[in-house]
């Protein structure tokens, strides 16, 4: 496989992503907050049937010129305000990575309820996002950060096919508390 984010000039995909496709079929995949599509292109050229969605237009427009010079004919990327909170489609993977912590906090319940509700029956949510804890204050000022235990207690019902709440590093170095979860609809 070309590595097609590093031709434009790309992060790598989210290793999350990575890890989620070594079990998730090919699918309808929705990315959230997808920037400029380093996950977006990763997941289409696994065959996933991405749609992409961002808030910022200049992304929105650079991942469109990407695909289409790679003719990526799975790829559809479209500018919209996670915060409405109405994707408008079903997907069996929705992913989500380094995205919450951006929106407004009064939206993430309806962000987080539609997300679960717009994902089939046997589908996947993959959500990375900070944390603040006593333990691990956030040294970033995010809109928005988890708590210990939320996105578990959020998802309860879901078979959680990996949650951790560790210490990690963004791509601008900082070190903050992380929950991830990959979690399975039941079916």
């Amino acid at each position: 496989m070309i590595d097609l984010n590093s031709r434009y000039g790309l992060n790598p995909a989210h290793s999350e992503i990575v890890e989620a496709c070594k079990i998730i079929e090919p699918c309808d995949v929705l990315d959230m907050g997808c920037s400029n599509g380093r996950n977006a292109l990763y997941l289409g050229q696994l065959g996933f049937n991405v749609t992409a969605v961002d808030n910022n237009s200049g992304a929105i427009d650079m991942l469109q010129s990407f695909a289409k010079e790679e003719k990526m004919e799975n790829i559809s990327a479209r500018v919209y305000d996670i915060n409405e909170a109405n994707v408008g489609a079903d997907f069996g993977f929705v992913a989500c990575t380094v995205t919450l912590m951006f929106l407004n906090p009064a939206q993430i319940d309806a962000v987080i309820s539609d997300m679960q509700n717009r994902t089939l029956a046997g589908g996947y949510n993959l959500i990375v996002c900070a944390m603040n804890t006593d333990e691990y204050p956030c040294p970033v000022s995010f809109p928005f950060t988890l708590s210990t235990g939320q996105l578990r207690d959020i998802y309860e019902g879901w078979e959680l096919v990996k949650y951790n709440e560790d210490v990690g590093t963004m791509h601008n170095g900082a070190q903050l508390q992380f929950a991830t979860m990959l979690a399975r609809k039941p079916a």
